[in-house]
């Protein structure tokens, strides 16, 4: 499969073999839904999904109790919601939502990562046309779970579209992964229909999919994911999207 595969696989191994770095990440993500719509997870169907999110990569109770208290207490952190638009090593699209308590130095350090792998940031608002944004939903399916039937109870609440993932062929007793997609604005109601049928949810999100996706020959992906590992090690930023193929 070549060299990108190999440096791909690696990056993917490094970042799994740190799963620690996402907790920041997963932290701010609890804090910001938490003060954006108030700390009652039953009445926040951002922070119970920021919550979900938490538990699937096995972020302990108390940090998630202390991310919700940073929202709420005296001592409250006060984040910043900012989203930045760039171009990457090969014209490479790239789209990344942040969320800081000192905008001066994130954008220092986007722009940093760009320029150093030889691409720039462009305007806000540039790339926002090339990504459509959707709900996505992931859980396990269970036994007696029937998909056709899932997709008639979900179509009133904004499914757009479900897929059935199954486990890698070296992942023994791994399960199949079912996810829903569905419109941006769904995302509550798909949220509480998908709770009706006592489904647990293990990651649910707000994710861009590139509207006219590229595919990248194996060594300019090896360029490419150089910088994208800066964009994982940078705890300002929550989510990234690329228009890569």
């Amino acid at each position: 499969m070549g060299r990108a595969f190999e440096y791909r696989k690696a990056a993917k191994m490094k970042r799994w073999g740190q799963m620690s770095r996402i907790f920041p990440k997963l932290a701010k993500a609890i804090t910001v839904a938490a003060k954006d719509g108030g700390a009652e997870a039953d009445m926040n169907p951002r922070l119970r999904a920021a919550i979900q999110n938490a538990k699937a990569q096995n972020m302990p109770k108390k940090n998630i109790q202390a991310a919700i208290d940073r929202a709420i207490g005296k001592d409250a952190v006060d984040y910043t919601l900012v989203n930045y638009e760039g171009k990457g090593p090969h014209g490479v699209l790239c789209y990344l939502e942040c969320a800081t308590d000192n905008q001066t130095r994130t954008v220092a350090n986007v722009k940093s990562y760009f320029n150093k792998s030889g691409g720039s940031l462009v305007s806000n608002g540039s790339l926002e046309f090339m990504f459509n944004r959707r709900s996505v939903f992931e859980f396990k399916k269970t036994d007696d779970m029937d998909l056709e039937e899932l997709e008639f109870e979900l179509i009133d609440a904004g499914l757009d579209e479900i897929e059935e993932i199954e486990p890698d062929e070296d992942d023994e007793g791994g399960v199949t992964t079912v996810v829903v997609y569905g419109g941006y604005t769904d995302f509550g109601t798909l949220t509480t229909a998908l709770e009706a049928l006592n489904i647990e949810i293990t990651s649910s999100n707000l994710k861009r999919f590139p509207t006219s996706p590229v595919e990248y020959s194996e060594d300019q992906l090896i360029d490419i994911e150089k910088m994208l590992d800066k964009f994982d090690d940078d705890d300002d930023i929550q989510a990234f999207y690329t228009n890569i193929e």
